[in-house]
């Protein structure tokens, strides 16, 4: 479920590409949530922050990030890790909700250097939460990389946050842990072994296969040759549609992909199911204290299906903050979700199926905005 691939070197620019895999829609919209707004941990409200760096990301369910860039170059990816063990919650360490993981480093951090300084520091731990598609509890992982190239990989195993920060980490996918991922790899041609390069969705398969292709470019000649070519390697890691196998009844494909260029700061999307190739560049958006979050509405009439293509940022209309779920908000809705499932099973057309989920979650999310508002 899930691939990262970093190009640290594409004639100056740092280019990183992410396909997003899971058995069911996401129902992905893109935000852009400007500086100046106050967060918390969304477990206790005992960490707060206030956001350093605007940021553009992918959300899930419209409760959570899963992907994005800051308006410094330093971007984020949330990955599947069935290995991930948190521990038992402990309150002598900073506490985050998954839900909010990857915006704390991106509202706080310019740079891979800082995030890890502060992760070493402050030993923070995440904290488990239903997931609010429905699903049981995610066990995920996060990549972080910077706009000179730096790389960290941030995984909990047996309770305890493991680090793996190196230039050298550029790609990352599951299981298993990233340490063995590192060991496996080499026993393939061109990443120091005689095996030949796998071809199968396995996570270890896509890894090694990411890692050839990615250290195999040619040095691109403009920003589209550069993402274009990303865009080839990660499209060459996605999982096609299928039926489950026995004994695994979440099989993932690739929902959509993102290219982002951090040197330059351009992030694009595409759709699997609604294939037009869309981008912002950040220079265009009003990141300024105040600004209000604005959300490209992916979901809607102005879905990619219904011809919208190229740059985008005009389309990113002023919202309701994203509201990142805390732990016990993410039950309810998840219990909701799967109940709205199993009502709408008999409904044939995916899309209304999908409409109607997504709008009784909206409104219970509305229910939250209120009550915390009034608080």
């Amino acid at each position: 479920m899930c691939t990262r691939v970093m190009w640290p070197d594409a004639d100056g620019s740092v280019i990183v590409g992410r396909n997003m895999d899971f058995h069911q829609d996401l129902h992905t919209n893109l935000w852009k949530l400007p500086r100046g707004v106050e967060r918390d941990d969304r477990v206790h409200g005992e960490l707060t922050w206030t956001s350093k760096y605007g940021s553009v990301v992918a959300g899930v369910y419209d409760l959570l990030s899963t992907d994005g860039v800051n308006e410094r170059g330093l971007a984020g990816h949330v990955l599947w890790l069935a290995e991930s063990e948190y521990g038992d919650a402990d309150s002598s360490r900073p506490q985050l909700a998954m839900s909010v993981w990857l915006q704390f480093y991106l509202d706080n951090f310019a740079t891979v250097g800082e995030a890890v300084a502060w992760s070493e520091k402050n030993d923070p731990q995440v904290v488990p939460m239903v997931d609010p598609t429905g699903g049981s509890r995610p066990a995920i992982h996060l990549a972080l990389e910077d706009a000179g190239g730096d790389s960290v990989i941030f995984e909990y195993i047996d309770g305890e946050l493991k680090i793996f920060h190196s230039r050298d980490y550029l790609v990352m996918t599951n299981s298993p842990t990233y340490d063995k991922q590192l060991e496996l790899v080499k026993q393939y041609q061109g990443l120091g072994g005689d095996d030949p390069l796998p071809g199968t969705c396995r996570a270890s398969d896509r890894f090694a296969r990411a890692l050839y292709y990615v250290q195999s470019q040619q040095t691109p000649t403009s920003q589209l040759q550069a993402m274009a070519a990303m865009l080839s390697i990660i499209r060459n890691c996605a999982q096609p549609f299928r039926q489950a196998e026995p004994g695994k009844p979440d099989a993932s494909q690739t929902l959509w992909q993102v290219v982002i260029d951090l040197t330059n700061l351009r992030y694009a999307f595409e759709s699997t199911t609604q294939p037009n190739l869309v981008w912002v560049d950040l220079r265009n958006l009003d990141f300024s204290e105040g600004s209000g979050d604005a959300k490209l509405d992916l979901l809607s009439d102005l879905a990619l299906e219904g011809g919208i293509a190229g740059e985008v940022h005009k389309h990113f209309k002023k919202h309701h903050k994203l509201h990142f779920a805390s732990i016990e908000q993410a039950e309810v809705i998840g219990e909701l979700v799967a109940e709205a499932g199993k009502s709408l099973h008999g409904v044939r057309a995916a899309e209304v199926r999908a409409q109607e989920i997504q709008k009784r979650a909206e409104a219970k999310l509305t229910e939250f905005i209120a009550a915390e508002a009034h608080a």
